[in-house]
């Protein structure tokens, strides 16, 4: 892989598969992909694209930022910018970086970069354990919540419904730049 951060997303990925018992079948099953391409994400012989990594993490019921995070081995209350893990989606560019000092706290912070006309869907089970909040920094986002489509503004911020399948396009020809708070959703 490429990206540096690759064969430690792979490692950590089978590390999690197995310590909940789960078979690379199971995984798929779970992810809604196919066992083949568990076993060539967890050797390192392709990069996850941002869809994927969120279906697998929600399989695996952890946050995107907390599988990110597991991968860079990071426990710390401070998280310096030069620190801060970044990931890049190589099928469209989707620029993530990990904002909090740790992942799976009460509250997660993700600084997000879409790329012109890129396009990032994910379904509706990587929302189901945590609130979402998406503020925009700088650009537009269409975001479409199920069948409800929001055109979000520079300084506009939006707090997700009930779990449903997203979608994260930025329809412009300029970057848009967006922050995501993350909290877990209580029973």
């Amino acid at each position: 892989m490429s990206d540096p951060l690759g064969s430690a997303l792979a490692e950590t990925l089978r590390e999690l598969r197995t310590a909940r018992g789960l078979t690379g079948a199971a995984l798929a099953e779970r992810a809604g992909v196919s066992r083949g391409m568990i076993s060539r994400i967890e050797r390192g012989d392709v990069q996850p694209t941002a869809v994927l990594l969120g279906r697998l993490s929600a399989a695996l019921g952890i946050t995107l930022s907390e599988l990110i995070a597991r991968a860079e081995h990071e426990d710390r209350r401070l998280a310096r910018a030069a620190d801060q893990p970044v990931w890049t989606d190589p099928a469209t560019g989707y620029r993530r970086r990990a904002l909090s000092p740790r992942s799976g706290g009460a509250m997660e912070l993700v600084e997000v970069e879409l790329p012109p006309g890129a396009r990032v869907a994910y379904p509706a089970d990587v929302y189901a354990l945590r609130h979402h909040q998406i503020w925009v920094l700088r650009g537009t986002l269409a975001f479409c919540e199920g069948s409800v489509e929001h055109t979000l503004e520079t300084g506009d911020c939006l707090e997700l419904g009930a779990p449903a399948p997203c979608v994260y396009r930025n329809r412009t020809d300029a970057d848009c730049r967006y922050l995501v708070a993350i909290t877990r959703r209580h029973p």
